[in-house]
């Protein structure tokens, strides 16, 4: 019984892996739609978002059977609930690549932001993209280090949608209400597909170390 209990934990965290590479790849069209304004890819992105929540919710039910077969304690409890948690979490992050992508297909064949901001979210996009990379990674091995890295990489984020605000507010700004409101959105989706890779980020290193890192860490 126990050696079948440690094969569903594996595949408890071969199906999270899973889950974060295809959230992965849909960041990576997502940014390509967006800075390149490719219907295309936006279609593609917006179609696979389906399967990403699927494959979620199956992680569910198979975690949910697990605590109530298994009974599991102590670390193997911790588990569990730690990939529900994040399995929630992979699952947002695919929704907030389809809206990135959604952005791009409505202003198609038009580019979502004006010229001025089109440098700052080529970089949150090839950020974000890092932070998805670094997050199957993680995944796959618990290097708390790769942790520390995506939290890093956040930061950079932070300070980029903190910068997107500061251009929209100034006097300077000369865009249409409608490019404001979309620079905003596209912002704040990019700031938290990060967000939510540090929130799996601390579990797995609480997972790894049995110590918690406090939300202002």
């Amino acid at each position: 019984m126990r050696e079948v209990f440690q094969q569903e934990l594996q595949e408890v965290q071969d199906r999270l892996v899973e889950i974060a590479s295809l959230v992965a790849t849909s960041i990576e069209r997502a940014t390509t739609a967006f800075n390149d304004s490719n219907v295309t890819v936006a279609e593609t992105v917006i179609a696979d978002d389906s399967t990403i929540d699927e494959l979620a919710a199956s992680l569910d039910e198979l975690a949910i059977t697990i605590l109530a077969r298994q009974a599991p304690v102590a670390r193997d409890l911790r588990i569990v609930v730690s990939a529900l948690r994040i399995s929630a979490s992979l699952e947002r992050m695919g929704d907030i690549a389809s809206h990135i992508a959604q952005l791009a297909r409505y202003r198609f064949p038009d580019k979502v932001v004006p010229q001025t901001l089109r440098e700052t979210f080529a970089r949150m996009g090839q950020l974000d993209v890092e932070i998805a990379h670094r997050l199957v990674d993680l995944l796959e091995t618990e290097d708390v280090q790769i942790a520390e890295e995506i939290r890093n990489e956040d930061d950079k984020v932070d300070e980029l949608h903190v910068s997107v605000f500061d251009a929209v507010l100034a006097e300077t700004w000369a865009g249409e209400a409608s490019a404001t409101v979309d620079a905003t959105l596209a912002s704040r989706y990019h700031e938290r597909f990060a967000d939510h890779a540090v929130s799996i980020a601390k579990k797995v290193q609480y997972l790894a170390t049995g110590n918690w890192v406090p939300a202002e860490a």
